[in-house]
């Protein structure tokens, strides 16, 4: 009833520190290049954007508002969002240029043969 004793070899050390640190390190990489430096890329644009505003741009507020650019200051933007009203908003609130319907051509009407 004694159980045969095999030779087996002790278990092994443990594995080197760089081995066990390179996932955490992967992870950090990963995020890096999905997350932060895409938003980095879009902050960057988003102040070019501010930068080139001029009078009678057309914008778009992170509120929704679309309106007309009247005046600029360093910090506040005073648009004009219909006939003879205008709102002043700090100037990082402007989220976009809209440019819809701005540059398209009409559509031409098409002529039919009868």
């Amino acid at each position: 009833m004694i159980g045969t004793a095999w030779a087996q070899a002790g278990p092994g050390g443990a594995p080197p520190a760089l081995v066990s640190f390179a996932p955490l390190v992967l992870v950090f990489v990963v995020f890096y290049f999905l997350l932060i430096r895409p938003q980095q890329q879009k902050a960057k644009e988003h102040r070019r954007m501010l930068d080139n505003l001029k009078r009678n741009d057309e914008v778009v507020t992170s509120g929704g508002l679309y309106g007309r650019v009247m005046t600029l200051d360093p910090r506040v933007v005073t648009l004009e969002i219909a006939p003879n009203v205008r709102v002043r908003i700090d100037r990082q609130q402007i989220s976009s240029l809209a440019k819809a319907g701005k540059d398209e051509p009409k559509p031409k009407e098409k002529e039919e043969n009868k």
